[in-house]
């Protein structure tokens, strides 16, 4: 009876790892790419819907004009979140406005 028991107990086991393993195969760098894309032009603040995004081994590049500081910051927040991305590097630059006339 106890073999039993130990036997289920290693399936179980076994299960659970297989299950974990499986959890935990790599985001792909297109959807990284996909979701930071789609994050960036429905944030509110960043509105990035015509900034360049790059996705290199998990690593996202951000290029582009933005209109001040706390877009240019909330980018790099928002890209972060997306899950398998390992670092971001923010290329953003800040667009200098018109002179009033």
């Amino acid at each position: 009876m106890s073999k039993i028991l130990a036997s289920l107990l290693a399936l179980f086991l076994l299960a659970g790892v297989c299950l974990n393993a499986a959890d935990k195969k790599p985001v792909t760098d297109d959807a990284i790419y996909d979701n930071v894309i789609n994050k960036l032009a429905s944030d509110p603040i960043v509105k990035g819907g015509a900034l360049k995004v790059d996705v290199k081994d998990g690593v996202v590049t951000l290029a582009g004009p933005v209109a001040n500081e706390r877009q240019k910051e909330k980018a790099t927040t928002v890209a972060r979140k997306v899950k398998g991305v390992k670092s971001v590097i923010n290329n953003l630059t800040i667009q200098d406005r018109p002179a009033a006339k």
